[in-house]
């Protein structure tokens, strides 16, 4: 049984998503990184360039978030005010 990028992605997606599940968010920021150059590999090798610029955008914009994050610029409160409708 060959182990596909796909295959490795969706672990690593499953391992992201346990993560933030367990409010550990930086690390599943990086498993889902990881998961997401999984996938450039597989759309490159399926010659889908228009799929792996697209996942590099997202990425670029993840990597963005997770370092806004970092260094505490990034305040979101879960609940929503009065002021928010």
């Amino acid at each position: 049984m060959i182990v596909s990028y796909a295959v490795i992605g969706g672990i690593l997606l499953n391992i992201g998503a346990y993560l933030t599940y367990k409010g550990k968010i930086y690390e599943s920021v990086i498993i889902y990184l990881l998961a997401d150059l999984c996938w450039i590999v597989m759309a490159y090798q399926k010659s889908d360039y228009m799929g792996v610029g697209f996942i590099i955008i997202g990425v670029v914009f993840g990597f963005l978030a997770f370092k806004k994050m970092q260094s505490g610029k990034m305040q979101k409160n879960l609940t929503k005010d009065e002021d928010d409708l």
